[in-house]
């Protein structure tokens, strides 16, 4: 049965849900979520993940970190280097209760958290298996406030009509001035932009050497891998970091509104976990 509980990280309480194995077993996995509102569309999905490792006698913790969920602290509190100290805080966790195989999970800005956390991370990880991650920081940056864009938020609620119409070059400008924006109800702050801003997946993990599998759902055969993904994988494939890739099929769960399942990443994902041929 999963197990609601509270987590004690550096900056504050974290709320995770455990799914202990189902049977003796003493590998356990890490689940990373997405960012701001994709986390929320994304629960019945980690959740369904977690069962099925379960089943197949792998622990699954997921994961709500500091700032988010119902964990402790503000979103405009958080802040990357404080999630990367909440991915070890629960990786500890799941080493005192004697997890000897621990491996990460992350879905879209989970998996860049993951590639990030993973050379200096407290215990030696199994491997890292990546959902959909995202290429280039400043692309999703550009993409997440786009959706205030669209909106047309004014300034305060109740002021006059705006006098300019706000972009994304206005927006991050005024970011960089130092002031935290409201984006479809999260707090941006200065600081959270610049660090997703300089994400770039190519360059993270890069002294990784435990197995990275990547995970890509499109179409209703699954189809290839984009132009971004096959562009990281060919860095990555000069510096000798061993990573399988592939394209499931499934829809963008994280970007759907009504809950959406994407069943096949998930049964793709535990072959992977137990070793099966896909």
């Amino acid at each position: 049965m999963p197990n609601p509980l509270f987590i004690d990280g550096p900056s504050g309480r974290l709320f995770s849900v455990f799914h202990p194995p189902e049977g003796p077993g003493g590998e356990a996995v890490l689940y990373l979520p997405p960012f701001a509102e994709e986390m929320n569309r994304s629960r019945r999905m980690a959740a369904l993940m977690a069962r099925a490792l379960a089943g197949k006698h792998i622990g699954c913790l997921i994961l709500d970190p500091f700032g988010t969920g119902d964990s402790g602290g503000d979103f405009s509190a958080a802040g990357w280097e404080i999630w990367r100290a909440d991915a070890a805080a629960a990786a500890e966790w799941l080493k005192e209760r004697g997890f000897s195989r621990i491996s990460l999970l992350g879905l879209r800005l989970g998996a860049c958290l993951a590639l990030d956390v993973a050379s200096n991370f407290p215990v030696e990880l199994a491997r890292i298996v990546l959902w959909q991650p995202v290429a280039n920081g400043k692309t999703f940056l550009n993409q997440f406030l786009r959706i205030r864009v669209a909106m047309g938020l004014a300034e305060t609620p109740a002021g006059p009509p705006k006098t300019t119409r706000e972009t994304t070059k206005n927006l991050r400008q005024r970011l960089e001035d130092g002031e935290t924006l409201e984006v479809a109800g999260y707090a941006l702050t200065p600081d959270m932009a610049q660090a997703i801003d300089g994400l770039r997946l190519a360059q993270l993990g890069l002294d990784c050497r435990c197995p990275i599998h990547w995970l890509n759902v499109g179409g209703g055969s699954g189809g290839e891998l984009p132009p971004a993904a096959k562009s990281v994988l060919g860095h990555w494939a000069q510096t000798g970091l061993p990573v399988t890739a592939r394209t499931v099929p499934g829809e963008a769960f994280w970007t759907i509104e009504e809950t959406t399942l994407a069943p096949d990443l998930v049964s793709a994902t535990a072959r992977l976990f137990t070793g099966e041929v896909p």
